[in-house]
């Protein structure tokens, strides 16, 4: 199996003002109290505050007001996943770890290994054997030390987090007991729509792969309506790949938890790879973030994902990974069911390409 995953034109690139801050991180003399505030420079400098922007041309193409995209592609490395992987590093800087680990098909690993960097704590990638991603030199000239293990993704998640329990290391994988910490990075995501809508939309439309980033937008628009920020909370859109995904699985067939789906059924592709899961590891919140919301999920093709990179370069001038688009895809597929009446809806692609 010869599977590409990633962002391939991403280029880890941090402003000097970080890089300087970052030599204050790394500066063990210094007290841990200066070394933590510099390291939430870095953050507030680089990660986040990503673009959110109308897209008229995508309106006028499908008879959709108003569309708005979140660009997460503005991040570091190119996608969402440096919100949770310097989130994260800050709490093992800390709690004062040495190392911190994680499994990986890519794009998490980029993002870990620059936090990783940034802090002068080590990183340990683990990447199951069958992967081949375009990232793994990126995570290299990172620093990071790659550790390639037999068995599926979610295999190697569990014994990446069994290495880390062994070996008191920080174990930044998605499931465990940072799940709290993750979603709340992505709240975030939230309150920036908010602060440039003003108000939440009437839709808001995400790719879901574990969860976790589904789950952080939902809870982060139900904080902003419960501190009386936004007069509703938006109807959550979930979209996967097909039938490859349990959180988008189990809430077409009804269920009210989040079914585990046969492993040997599961096959990626170049373009699917970011989105399949047996297992999704907080698919019990993303679920319940569905449910809540009165939202929809949908099954995404290859071809559909394929067509809608192709579509959004030409119309928009975006470069999204094709299973980046699938939230995109699935808002766009609900509009043509019920001809939605003009409001406020934004899809978040979650990675250039």
């Amino acid at each position: 199996m010869n599977l590409k995953d990633g962002v391939k034109s991403a280029e880890n690139k941090v402003s000097s003002e970080a890089r300087k801050l970052s030599v204050w991180v790394k500066d063990t003399t210094k007290s841990l109290v200066d070394r933590l505030e510099c390291y939430e420079d870095i953050i507030s400098l680089e990660v986040g505050d990503t673009g959110l922007s109308r897209a008229k041309t995508l309106e006028r193409e499908f008879d959709v007001r108003q569309l708005y995209i979140k660009y997460e592609g503005d991040n570091p490395t190119g996608t969402q996943k440096d919100r949770i992987a310097f989130a994260q590093l800050y709490d093992a800087l800390r709690r004062e770890y040495k190392v911190v680990s994680l499994a990986t098909c890519g794009n998490y690993g980029v993002a870990m290994a620059l936090a990783a960097d940034l802090a002068g704590i080590a990183c340990k990638v683990y990447i199951p054997e069958t992967y081949h991603t375009d990232r793994i030199e990126e995570i290299e000239r990172l620093n990071a030390e790659i550790i390639r293990l037999p068995g599926s993704y979610e295999e190697v998640v569990m014994k990446s987090t069994e290495h880390a329990s062994r070996n008191g290391w920080y174990d930044a994988n998605p499931g465990g007991s940072n799940t709290p910490l993750q979603i709340s990075a992505y709240a975030q995501i939230a309150q920036e729509i908010f602060e440039d809508l003003g108000d939440a939309p009437k839709y808001c439309a995400v790719p879901v792969s574990n969860g976790t980033l589904f789950a952080g937008i939902y809870r982060g628009f139900v904080s902003l309506y419960k501190r009386g920020k936004t007069s509703r909370i938006p109807k959550m859109v979930a979209a996967s790949s097909s039938f490859k995904n349990p959180i988008v699985q189990s809430f077409l067939q009804g269920l009210d938890h989040c079914k585990d789906l046969n492993p040997d059924k599961i096959k990626e592709t170049v373009y699917n790879e970011p989105l399949i899961n047996w297992h999704s590891f907080d698919g019990e919140e993303a679920l319940y973030a569905l449910k809540e919301s009165n939202g929809s999920a949908y099954n995404i093709s290859d071809k559909k994902l394929r067509e809608m990179t192709a579509l959004l370069a030409k119309k928009e001038g975006f470069k999204i990974l094709p299973a980046a688009t699938a939230g995109l895809i699935g808002l766009l597929e609900l509009d043509e069911e019920l001809n939605l009446e003009p409001d406020r809806f934004v899809a978040v692609l979650t990675a250039k390409h």
